[in-house]
């Protein structure tokens, strides 16, 4: 059954589309993933205090693929794959996965996803918009 949560586009420091730009990085992802990645990430932040518990129990309960480095000096990361519809509007939906990097004191309230596409224009959707995100058991 499919766990539902719904969060809040936001910017960050913009250093994800460094680490997405990475030749390694996207021949990592297009395997593991099925599709060449857009370079860069979309930060969505769960909505209520009841989105961050689901989100952290999805990260218990859910097999995430593995991402392991292929560069020293690199973490490695989880995969949860995802679906995101806009909350009001269109409900066209894109399939994607979160970045879940392997580092001390991530944020617990941040979901970095990444598509094939830019979502914010494939959407329509820019910071402070909502997406539901829809994950698969």
């Amino acid at each position: 059954m499919p766990r539902t949560i719904q969060g809040v586009i936001f910017s960050d420091l913009g250093q994800a589309s460094k680490f997405m730009a990475l030749n390694w990085v996207q021949e990592s992802l297009r395997e593991r993933l099925g599709f060449a990645p857009y370079p860069a990430t979309l930060n969505v932040r769960p909505s209520t205090p009841q989105d961050v518990r689901l989100w952290e129990e999805i990260q218990r309960e859910i097999a995430a693929l593995p991402l392991a480095p292929l560069k020293s000096g690199f973490c490695s990361a989880d995969l949860y794959l995802v679906s995101l519809t806009r909350l009001v509007g269109s409900k066209e939906t894109l399939r994607g996965a979160v970045l879940l990097p392997a580092v001390v004191d991530y944020p617990k309230d941040k979901i970095e996803i990444v598509t094939q596409v830019r979502v914010k224009d494939a959407l329509s959707v820019k910071d402070g918009d909502s997406l539901v995100l829809e994950f698969d058991d």
